[in-house]
């Protein structure tokens, strides 16, 4: 935060244009009007990777505000420490003093990678209580394929029974799995410049990916924790506006921004984010990933796994009433003076990314985040299918017997977790079209040879399956031809004295016949 804070005034210094101007008969050298500061800082702003084309001419004056609060600029009488900056005819100037934070302390940096604990040394009083783990089911062949020696006999084995994986071993596990491929998409060598990993709760990952709907929402088992009934009600009135099923007092003029008042009221009121602050710096890092849209949604994905249940839940709840908003065109404006989609990242911003000490460039860094998660809150608070089944998979192996072979000090069976293992484009590119499209596929062949539901429903389930999955639909259907073929009742011709009788008035227009001179 520090770092961008810096970056963006040094950059404002020395990029802003200076000349001499006069006021009240006296000239000053080396200033600047207020306005021509927004002009040129807006435009900065806007063309910084950092902060993109989204940010308004208002964001900007209310960062010349905090820059004239922290005498980063003062006017030309010397005055500053107060936010009274304004988009006028005003005078300012640089300080001749530095106005840049100095970078927090840090231990020194050392280039590892999150370290595995050692499960066979259980905690005390640590409880036995089960979590779901996806059994991993092996045939013979497969087992002989893995622990046979390809030339030579098999030398003298034993098996080896695994201890007892106790609650506190499997949640460790899970927590460093997780930090690890959080590290990974993120592209550090270390988290630790962005985040104290003691403060991350393994309860809170585990809960967050099991104790979810069919939505996919988190469960509470703290009822105390859930959004009052009334703020809940006013949410789904306005994402499903027109119909307020919930609602049953009758609605008046302005009933709608009286109604969305209320639900910023509440969410404004809260005294941390819903990203936490613990969590600012690793959600600021995600920004500098969002031109690559798919890197930047897997990072939010497991980063929002961090997050306490009950702050995952606020948040799937926010952003989905959001994103319905936005593109509900039935709903009346709720301000006169900026559009819904503007209005709902300006209301909720603070309310789910600031820093603890809520200064700098907090608003613009938490506009951006929130207008991405927006666009793309369904991918990205759903659970990461990929990473659970890693890490289920490898907390089966733990448990598994292995065979053990004489002379052999460490177990060679142990398998690395397959998102830490690099593999070649071509492979990648195998794995995303036989991992995910051809269950699709089949999915979509079992709906087109399905004899029991009528031409309608199957109408229906094949139209869903086109918007849901273009790609997969194209495969099969590469042209309306062969779509047609599920349906010969479309292509029924039409009698042929129908069609005789409708060319007849016109065949006078069809004869040719040559002029004799």
């Amino acid at each position: 935060k520090e770092h961008r804070w810096n970056e963006t005034i040094e950059l404002f210094r020395e990029g802003m244009p200076l000349r001499r101007h006069r006021s009240l008969f006296k000239n000053y050298e080396c200033c600047f009007k207020a306005s021509e500061a927004v002009d040129w800082l807006h435009k900065l702003l806007r063309c910084n990777q950092n902060f993109g084309p989204e940010v308004t001419r208002n964001q900007t004056i209310q960062l010349l505000k905090k820059f004239l609060k922290n005498h980063v600029i003062e006017d030309i009488k010397g005055r500053w420490g107060k936010e009274d900056f304004e988009d006028d005819g005003h005078f300012y100037r640089f300080p001749p003093s530095s106005p840049l934070k100095p970078y927090p302390t840090r231990p020194p940096y050392r280039k590892e990678v999150i370290k595995f604990p050692d499960w066979n040394i259980p905690e005390a009083g640590t409880s036995q209580e089960h979590i779901p783990v996806k059994p991993l089911m092996m045939n013979s062949e497969m087992w002989f394929k893995r622990h046979s020696i390809a030339i030579g006999e098999v030398p003298a084995c034993r098996l080896v029974h695994r201890q007892d994986l106790t609650q506190a071993n499997i949640e460790e596990r899970w927590k460093s799995m997780t930090l690890s491929h959080l590290q990974k998409v993120l592209g550090l060598d270390s988290l630790e410049e962005i985040l104290d990993t003691k403060l991350v709760n393994p309860k809170h990952i585990i809960h967050n990916v099991y104790n979810v709907n069919k939505q996919g929402i988190v469960i509470l088992e703290d009822k105390t924790k859930e959004l009052p009934h009334w703020v809940l009600s006013a949410m789904k009135c306005l994402a499903n506006w027109p119909s307020c099923s919930d609602l049953k007092q009758p609605t008046y003029l302005g009933f709608e921004r009286d109604v969305f008042k209320t639900i910023a009221d509440y969410y404004g009121q809260m005294k941390e984010p819903l990203l936490t602050f613990y969590l600012f710096d690793v959600f600021v890092s995600v920004l500098g990933l969002l031109q690559k849209n798919k890197k930047a949604i897997e990072a939010l994905r497991v980063s929002c796994l961090l997050l306490p249940p009950e702050n995952r839940k606020k948040l799937q709840l926010l952003m989905k009433m959001m994103a319905r908003i936005s593109l509900n065109k039935d709903l009346p404006p709720l301000c006169d003076t900026a559009g819904t989609r503007t209005l709902m990242v300006q209301a909720f911003s603070r309310c789910i990314l600031c820093s603890r000490d809520e200064v700098d460039l907090d608003e613009l860094l938490a506009a951006k985040l929130v207008t991405f998660l927006m666009d793309n809150c369904q991918e990205i608070l759903n659970v990461p299918s990929s990473l659970q089944t890693v890490i289920e998979e490898h907390v089966v192996h733990l448990r598994r017997v292995q065979i053990k072979y004489a002379d052999a000090d460490t177990d060679t069976t142990l398998p690395v977790p397959s998102f830490c293992r690099q593999i070649s484009t071509d492979e990648f590119e195998y794995q995303r079209v036989n991992g995910s499209q051809e269950p699709l596929a089949a999915l979509l062949e079992e709906i087109t040879m399905n004899k029991e539901i009528s031409v309608k429903d199957k109408k229906k389930k094949l139209k869903q399956f086109q918007k849901s999955y273009p790609e997969v639909y194209k495969e099969r259907f590469p042209t309306p031809e062969s779509e047609a073929v599920l349906f010969p009742e479309k292509n029924k011709q039409k009698p042929q004295l129908l069609m005789w009788a409708l060319k007849k008035p016109f065949q006078p227009f069809q004869r040719t016949r040559s002029f004799r001179m």
